[in-house]
Order: C-alpha cells, then structure tokens, then sequence
C-alpha cells in the first residue's frame, strides 16, 4: 500500500472523552474512510505511527437529522476504528505526522 493511501485511510484521531481514556487501555480511535477495510487500516497504523497493531475493531456511525434555522438537514455518515496497539506501545497522535 503507498504511502499516500496510508494518509487516506485514516482521516483523523477521535480526540473526544471516551476515546480518551481507551489509552488507559492501549487503544486509540480514528475515524477512517468508508470504504477501508481492517487491514488497510492496520497498515496505515504501523507504518505511520512505527507500532505493532495486535487487533482493529471498526463500527459505521449513521448520520443524525437535524435543524439548522428551521430546515431540516442530515450529518454524514462515517466509518470509526478503534486500534489495539501491543503491550509497551503508544502513540502520540497530537504531535503531528
């Protein structure tokens, strides 16, 4: 896989409360393209980040309906991943690529 893929497939760290304290854990979450499979995923993981991925859980969050100024509008969809990363590995994703 090239590198430029590797960049695609991961569109960004989730950086809220509950994936937040996954690092207690040694897992970190991303929210990835739709269409990235899990080893995609995996990959782009190892070979951005230089760290051993042991497993990669993906979920695919529906869009919400909502009002904005009284018109009825709807948020995409999107794919999450949530990577366990092996025992004694860490990522510090905030630093920068």
């Amino acid at each position: 896989m090239s590198t430029e893929r590797n960049y695609n497939v991961l569109v960004g760290p989730l950086v809220t409360e509950k994936a937040t304290m996954l690092s207690e854990h040694g897992q970190i979450a991303f929210r990835v393209r739709l269409d990235a499979t899990k080893a995609e995923i995996r990959r782009a993981v190892e070979n951005l980040f230089d760290v051993k991925v042991t497993a990669v859980n993906t979920l695919r969050v529906k869009g919400k309906t909502k009002l904005f100024r009284g018109r009825r509008g709807r948020r995409s969809d999107y794919k999450k991943a949530i990577v366990t990363l092996a025992e004694g590995q860490n990522v510090d994703y905030l630093a920068g690529l």
